[in-house]
């Protein structure tokens, strides 16, 4: 098979949040709070339990259908999330990740560790773009945690 490739990739970026672990986990938890960070311009759906899922669609660029959808393997309240995710564009599948995301507590704040092993898959999607999204919808969840509405659980 010609053109055909995976590229591994493993990153782990972290935050500091001024506010609880359980006030983090909310707004992961919560389907209003996850939307307005997570996906503020496209439909979410959110099912957050062991075996729940979530769905996140927009296009691309290129005004192809991105359609991020994960599964939840492990969910422990306060301390730890474990899913599974897949990337289509336009039908075909780009990436497939395992991510972890770790909450401790930090003083008065919270200490987040997200974990992400991504396989990236002929070349349509690269590295560097996902740990740029990453870091960019973790920034929002500060904003998320500053200015929204989640609340502590």
């Amino acid at each position: 098979m010609t053109g055909r490739c995976v590229v591994h990739s493993t990153f782990s970026p972290e935050r500091v949040y001024q506010t609880s672990t359980g006030r983090v986990f909310a707004a992961w938890a919560d389907p209003a709070a996850k939307a307005r960070w997570f996906s503020p311009n496209g439909p979410h759906e959110l099912d957050f339990r062991v075996g729940g899922r979530e769905v996140n669609r927009g296009h691309d660029q290129d005004g192809q259908v991105l359609t991020f959808e994960s599964q939840y393997h492990d969910i422990v309240a306060g301390q730890r999330i474990a899913y599974t995710s897949t990337l289509p564009v336009g039908g075909n599948v780009v990436t497939v990740s395992l991510t972890t995301v770790e909450l401790w507590p930090d003083g008065v704040a919270t200490r987040l560790v997200l974990t992400e092993h991504g396989a990236y898959l002929d070349g349509h999607e690269q590295p560097p773009w996902r740990q740029q999204g990453t870091g960019q919808w973790l920034d929002a969840l500060a904003g998320e945690l500053e200015h929204g509405k989640s609340t502590s659980t």
